[in-house]
């Protein structure tokens, strides 16, 4: 069966509005919840950043889907912090937490004033801090000194089974090295499904039974100029072509560069359409491509309708 989730997005609603919004999502017929961990937004248009750990709770709590949230540790987190607040959760809520990790951004991880180390040395500390983290799942006491430092921790209160980690890629060659070590991996849904089927096959060259989500960007809204001016105020500073990204450390800066991109690059990063059909035909190619689970992040600010429509028209189907 086609396991369909809603992205809670941080950095664009307050996280009361936002559980208002999951609630309505696990009411809906929504499956499961993956929720952005920001300490900066994208844009000060968006302008929100609330702290993801304590909303999980309330979440997991007052609804029952299945969470997950992406984080970097190594950085603004130390990983026994991170494997604490995700063992925390999933005791509490068997089952039903997961964790994806990937390398991280500057906007979000520049506040710890560490300099920041080329993709190379990230995924290098990736992998070591996804290492430190099982080992305290599984009960060691962990001392490890390398790209992080850990002195003698312990996890007295563990879950009955650790958080899946699933990895973070963008590229195929990022795929490529979460098959030999994560436990799946997400990646992005683009509208014309370029490079997207290339990450998932070379992710499954090293894992061929591991599980694939997607988080699909969309922009669903009465008619399409609404939703494609809903995307291009929200989510224009999130397709800045090429790596200049990586170099941007405020929302201010992240929206000088979007200045420059145009509604032709958003629709080209964004699934844009008022047509339920159309978006079914999308999930249902995603579902195709062997994703296990497709997150649908509707990167406009209608949500409510977002939710009862997709629920009605797209979930029912599916």
């Amino acid at each position: 069966m086609a396991d369909i989730g809603y992205q809670a997005s941080h950095e664009q609603f307050a996280p009361s509005e936002l559980l208002e919004y999951v609630q309505l999502a696990d009411e809906r017929g929504f499956d499961s919840v993956l929720a952005s961990d920001h300490f900066h937004p994208w844009s000060e248009r968006q302008g929100e950043s609330g702290f993801v750990w304590s909303w999980l709770g309330a979440a997991l709590q007052t609804t029952s889907m299945d969470y997950g949230t992406v984080n970097a540790p190594g950085y603004r987190y130390h990983p026994a912090i991170v494997a604490q607040a995700a063992g925390t959760l999933r005791e509490m809520n068997p089952e039903r937490f997961w964790l994806a990790v990937g390398s991280g951004q500057l906007l979000n991880e520049g506040i710890a004033g560490t300099d920041w180390p080329v993709k190379e040395e990230r995924n290098a500390r990736l992998e070591e801090c996804a290492e430190v983290m099982r080992r305290l799942w599984d009960g060691e006491e962990v001392t490890h000194h390398g790209q992080v430092d850990v002195e003698r921790a312990t996890l007295y209160t563990r879950p009955e089974t650790a958080p899946p980690l699933i990895g973070a890629a963008l590229s195929e060659e990022t795929a490529r090295w979460l098959g030999t070590w994560a436990d799946g991996m997400v990646t992005i849904g683009t509208p014309d499904f370029e490079g997207m089927e290339e990450r998932i096959e070379a992710f499954r060259e090293n894992a061929p039974e591991k599980p694939v989500y997607l988080k699909v960007q969309l922009s669903y809204d009465d008619d399409h100029e609404s939703a494609l001016e809903g995307a291009y105020d929200q989510w224009r500073t999130n397709c800045v072509p090429g790596p200049t990204t990586q170099e941007l450390r405020t929302p201010e800066q992240f929206d000088q560069q979007g200045e420059g991109v145009s509604r032709e690059q958003v629709e080209q990063n964004v699934r844009v359409s008022a047509d339920l059909e159309e978006h079914l035909e999308w999930v249902r190619k995603d579902l195709d491509l062997g994703a296990e689970k497709v997150i649908l992040h509707n990167v406009n600010t209608n949500q409510e309708q977002f939710i009862e429509d997709f629920g009605e028209s797209v979930l029912a189907e599916l």
